[in-house]
């Protein structure tokens, strides 16, 4: 797969930039332009020419044709696996979906903070004024504020928002409630958890969103890669900004250099399949025992270096000890990881053998993380290449973000854009819990937990404000979300352009416009930072949808600090100022920018230059170079294999090195007997998480009976009287949904797949444990912290039984609008 086409030889309408720069098209030699300027960005072969309004999304840049004052078609502006998503996108903006107008649930609108909340979910909707429903809204911020304190109020919360830095969904609700005297703030995410809390512990920088041995050196010293759980032929379709897609690249060099590339993984995936690569399926939550049986193999064959480890790490004797079986009486053989893994163990000996004889590249997603225990992984995984002795060379060592927003691209040299800022707070902000514990304080106010070394008590929480997520998505155990949802709060508001179930539970919807429908600026290339795109307003918002910050503005207003909050600019203004920031880093770096005025009439985006020097970085070569000179952000200054801080810390479940620990759910659990499946919860190929699940166009290419798709293997799949196409009901415990069946051999015999971000729609709306008729997955996953440690998520972490669904027909109404609103 080739993802930029380089025989188009386009000039991306330079000829149109270079007049809104008073520069005539031959006056400049393009050679002389690009190498001190990014007025011309200016001649890229691999981005294309295509006439319409610049600008972007999670999925990728593109131009939106509109016709008519009607957005029609979106052509990608570059080439990649992405671009089915770019084109779906006029599709959802016209999504049925929408939501038009301010609404609020009757029940809420008669009583107010005295409303029955059992009947969020189920209760009719009332279309209401912009004008009533401001100001109900700042009546009730004020009222709990004044009742209950700042801490009483959950705002500004985790989730992907759209792409665009003033536009902040997320910041703009947290400027909001700072300057009103503050509201309860997390931290972590539900991405990487787990691994955010402990790699500081072991390699004293979180790893997991740092830049990565570029892929120049990859490609150039490389000559072994082993991929865990992670499959970045889909993931890297998405950004946290616009994708410049250079990690597709760099995957497509490797193949073509033909460098030797193993995927482990309980999933046959995409990546593994277009790399070529050697598949080893794995049982579920078992890489870690996997790793000891790979080093047990290195310890006892003499195959690991042992000047690395005593020159850059601290603990390698409590992990011998471990090891052979001194520690616990258990050796950690080949054999012992075969029984837990699956891997026959002379597979485990010669992988082994293969990555101390060659220059290794481990690489490894965040799944095997996000799930029971899931600090491990990461910090067993960095083990075993302390062990090889490859962490900061030119190609060996590992990677935890080659899978995420193309980590490995050189980075540009050029100016940043900074967003909306939150603001600093007017009154005390109470502590932050934990990302993936925000229900779990719901249910249990005044509760005292321990993170990380920490005593966190739990607020009373009165009020979520939400914006820019969808919780009903991305959190585990819907039925327990449903309860805690309906259990605690008084008043629940949320901003969304789409009637997601998290709106569906809301006391008040505030109509958002999307990113298509506001001018914006935005940043290209995670890593690269190469790109400053300017997002055009395509089309005038649906219905009487608003911006985030205007509808935040408005309602500071009537708190009495809007000036404070808009600081007396306009959209315009704002975007001037932060491109100005940006302009103020590239002087820095000797790189021209133009004129704001003269880049946004341009109405193409700016390029900065890679540096040579760029190309050649390795991750942690400073470190190896001279520990002395350059110490990592550890106590020892040194890799942590063991952590005494961590020990010190007196955890059951995550001791003072990386070890193997039982799941609750896996294949030798209690439940296992009823619940014989292992759920794998993989990101879907054709969305970002929930978003575009509503692009109909898009969802055809996939569903299966107009629901998320089941892969489940041949052979489980006979067992049960299934076939492919045929309606299933998986189910456990904490709940039952239903899904289409893929009958394949691209799944391990013992495990099924259902990805995440499927809407939930239950078959009785507000009903705790009603039947989902989507398949979305979180309704079977325990919500349970990955340890007392990091009290991280553990979304990978499920067991199921699957049927054929034998009942009366259920369509999907998940993308239906509630009852009462209207459309």
């Amino acid at each position: 797969m080739k993802v930029r086409e380089t025989e188009e030889k386009m000039d991306l309408s330079r000829r149109r930039l270079l007049k809104a720069l008073g520069i005539g098209g031959a006056a400049l030699p393009m050679t002389a332009v690009a190498s001190n300027s990014v007025l011309a960005a200016i001649r890229n072969p691999n981005l294309r020419e295509a006439e319409g309004i610049l600008t972007g999304a999670h999925w990728g840049p593109f131009r939106a044709v509109v016709k008519d004052g009607k957005f029609v078609e979106a052509i990608p502006l570059i080439h990649s696996p992405a671009d089915d998503m770019i084109r779906a996108i006029p599709d959802q903006v016209y999504s049925p979906t929408r939501v038009k107008y301010p609404h609020i649930r009757r029940g809420f609108l008669e009583k107010r903070g005295k409303a029955d909340p059992s009947l969020r979910g189920r209760d009719e909707w009332v279309r209401v004024s912009w004008e009533q429903a401001l100001d109900i809204v700042a009546s009730e911020i004020q009222r709990v504020r004044t009742e209950h304190g700042g801490s009483s109020i959950l705002a500004g919360l985790y989730g992907w928002k759209s792409v665009g830095l003033l536009h902040n969904s997320r910041n703009a609700v947290r400027r909001l409630m700072y300057l009103g005297g503050g509201c309860q703030g997390y931290f972590g995410d539900y991405s990487t958890g787990a691994a955010q809390i402990i790699m500081p512990h072991v390699m004293g920088a979180l790893e997991v969103y740092d830049q990565q041995t570029v892929w120049p050196a990859v490609l150039a010293n490389s000559q072994f890669v082993v991929i865990f759980g992670a499959d970045p032929y889909v993931t890297l379709k998405n950004s946290w900004n616009i994708p410049d897609f250079e990690g597709y690249n760099g995957f497509d060099a490797l193949k073509a250099k033909g460098i030797r590339v193993v995927t482990i993984d309980p999933v046959h995936t995409d990546t593994a399949k277009q790399l070529n690569a050697e598949w080893l399926p794995v049982r579920q939550r078992t890489d870690v025992a996997l790793m000891l049986g790979l080093m047990h193999t290195l310890y006892t064959e003499k195959l690991y270096d042992a000047k690395f480890l005593k020159t850059y790490t601290v603990g390698f004797p409590e992990i011998e000890a471990y090891l052979v079986g001194k520690e616990d009486g258990v050796a950690k053989t080949p054999e012992w990881a075969s029984g837990l893994c699956g891997i026959p163990a002379d597979k485990i000996r010669a992988l082994a053998r293969e990555m101390a004889a060659k220059r290794t590249m481990l690489m490894a997603g965040w799944s095997i993380q996000r799930q029971q225990h899931g600090e491990q992984a990461h910090w067993m995984l960095v083990t075993l290449a302390a062990m090889l002795g490859q962490i900061g060379l030119p190609g060996g060592g590992i990677g935890f973000s080659y899978h995420y927003a193309s980590g490995g691209s050189p980075t540009a040299r050029g100016g940043m854009l900074k967003g909306l800022g939150a603001g600093t707070a007017t009154g005390p902000l109470p502590p932050p819990i934990p990302a993936a514990r925000i229900f779990d304080c719901l249910m249990n106010p005044g509760k005292t937990i321990n993170v990380n070394g920490k005593d966190i008590t739990y607020p009373d929480i009165k009020m979520i404000y939400w914006a820019g997520g969808n919780p009903f998505h991305h959190h585990q155990d819907i039925n327990q979300l449903v309860r805690s949802w309906q259990h605690r709060p008084e008043v629940v508001i949320v901003h969304e352009p789409y009637w997601t179930a998290t709106a569906k539970h809301a006391d008040i919807v505030l109509p958002a416009t999307t990113s298509y429908e506001r001018n914006d600026l935005e940043m290209g290339g995670d890593y690269s930072a190469k790109y400053i795109f300017p997002m055009h307003k395509v089309i005038d918002p649906i219905g009487e949808s608003r911006n985030d910050f205007d509808i935040c503005a408005d309602i500071a207003e009537r708190l009495g600090y809007r000036s404070a909050y808009t600081e007396d600019r306009d959209e315009m203004q704002w975007l001037k100022d932060l491109y100005k920031g940006a302009t103020v880093g590239a002087r820095a770096s000797r790189v021209a920018l133009p004129p704001f005025e003269l880049f946004w009439k341009s109405g193409d985006y700016v390029e900065f230059p890679i540096p040579d020097s760029a190309k050649t970085w390795v991750r942690h070569a400073d470190f190896r170079g001279d520990p002395l000179l350059n110490p990592l952000g550890t106590p020892s200054g040194l890799i942590e294999l063991f952590s005494k801080k961590v020990a010190g810390m007196g955890y059951a479940d995550c001791a003072g090195h990386a070890r193997w620990y039982e799941p609750i759910d896996w294949h030798k659990s209690d439940r296992s007997s009823r619940y014989p499946l292992s759920l794998i919860s993989s990101h879907p190929s054709h969305r970002l998480h929930s978003q575009l699940s509503n692009a109909m166009s898009l969802r055809k290419t996939y569903a299966v009976d107009g629901r998320e798709p089941l892969l489940i293997n041949t052979q489980d799949a006979a067992a049960r009287g299934i076939k492919s196409g045929d309606v299933v009901r998986v189910f456990n415990d904490l709940g039952q949904v239903l899904a289409g069946a893929v009958v394949t051999d691209d799944i391990m015999p013992g495990a099924v797949r259902l990805s995440e971000g499927g809407w939930y729609d239950p078959a009785e709306p507000g009903v705790p444990g009603s039947l989902c008729k989507n398949g979305s997955v979180n309704v079977l996953v325990r919500d349970i912290p990955t340890s007392g440690l990091a009290m991280g998520n553990c979304g990978q972490s499920g067991i199921v039984q699957v049927e054929r669904y034998t009942g009366p027909k259920m369509p999907v109404t998940a993308f239906e609008p509630p009852k009462g609103a209207v459309s």
